[in-house]
């Protein structure tokens, strides 16, 4: 099997597997719908003082119009944050994931780019090749192993995901460049099956597995795996999260990651945790538009940053993309119903410096 040009040191792979909150990245953009390189550079200086331990930039929350040839914008805003982490001097391990989509010379062009700006891994999206089997997939991430260590997305298919069968990501699991796998179906059926296809791997433990279902953030980590193959049984865990709703209340999330990492030791969960998942979802909802088919995801992020300071405005590159009629008011709901689950005042104290030119 193809094994990645780069390598994940030793300390980057243990934090990986240990769990890490990796929000993903936002676009800044100014009323004209040009990059507001001040505000970017500001929503990554307090996604690492938030304590996160990686980004993903260039994933879906990034704005996959970055790419479009009226905005070349895909390695300005890579560039900018690795610059910023760069610059942070981090004591702790930190991953820089960039999103890589579409045909498979552009997905080896985009994860080559990344890699000369120091990128670690890259989050391969499935997304928009239809047209392409099962093998086909598997051959193009072989491809793109090649320049970076990937890390798989099983996409929701009402977002233009697509049902990938457990033999998928049986094979996928067994390449040997890939490190983790983002569970983002929105579905506990297909969640189960890569988990299971997984454990069915003899790389089981070289694979990290992050939820992206933000339907079901805390439970997703709160579960462990258990499968008998070969006669023994077999566990697993999804250790961290890999999300855009982590954009936002980031410094919060962080201590909600911490706090669940306490409960792996085998003692029994308290029943405020189920509470607690279903009030999370519940902002989710909001910040995501799903009373709308998730039409206003993107705006809805921007919005709660934009309520803190981070961003001047929720301008997107599609005009079509704003908030949904009622979509404010429930995001003022779920700030009025969980104000424990908000970094506000933690944003109020830093975004002066984070600002600053």
């Amino acid at each position: 099997m193809t094994r990645s040009r780069h390598k994940l040191p030793a300390e980057l792979t243990r934090a990986l597997h240990d769990g890490l909150v990796i929000p993903a990245h936002p676009l800044a953009l100014r009323e004209c719908r040009k990059l507001d390189e001040r505000r970017q550079r500001a929503l990554t200086r307090y996604y690492a003082a938030s304590g996160a331990g990686g980004i993903a930039v260039g994933v879906h929350t990034t704005q996959f119009a970055i790419r479009n040839e009226d905005n070349r914008l895909y390695e300005p805003v890579l560039r900018l944050a690795a610059e910023e982490i760069g610059q942070a001097r981090l004591s702790r391990p930190f991953i820089k994931v960039a999103g890589v989509c579409g045909p498979t010379e552009q997905a080896v062009e985009e994860a080559s780019i990344a890699a000369e700006l120091g990128y670690d891994a890259c989050l391969l999206s499935m997304g928009g090749l239809d047209y392409l089997s099962e093998d086909d997939l598997l051959k193009r991430t072989e491809r793109v192993g090649e320049v970076l260590p990937a890390i798989g997305f099983y996409l929701q298919p009402s977002v233009g995901g697509r049902v990938l069968s457990c033999d998928f990501w049986r094979h996928f699991a067994d390449m040997e460049s890939v490190i983790a796998i983002k569970l983002a179906p929105f579905n506990r059926y297909h969640t189960i099956d890569v988990v299971r296809a997984v454990c069915c791997s003899s790389r089981r433990d070289e694979i990290a597995l992050y939820t992206g279902n933000d339907d079901n953030i805390l439970n997703d980590l709160l579960t462990e795996y258990r499968f008998v193959i070969n006669g023994r049984q077999v566990k697993k865990r999804i250790v961290g999260g890999l999300l855009g709703h982590w954009a936002v209340w980031t410094h919060k999330a962080v201590q909600l990651l911490e706090e669940i990492k306490a409960l792996r030791d085998g003692r029994d969960l308290p029943q405020e945790w189920l509470t607690r998942n279903i009030q999370v979802t519940d902002t989710n909802a909001a910040f995501f538009d799903t009373a709308n088919g998730f039409k206003g995801c993107i705006a809805g992020i921007h919005e709660v940053l934009r309520r803190q300071g981070l961003l001047q405005g929720i301008w997107c590159l599609d005009v079509e993309e704003a908030l949904s009629p009622g979509q404010a008011e429930e995001i003022d709901r779920v700030y009025r119903d969980y104000p424990h689950l908000n970094d506000d005042d933690f944003v109020k104290r830093h975004l002066e410096q984070w600002l600053a030119e």
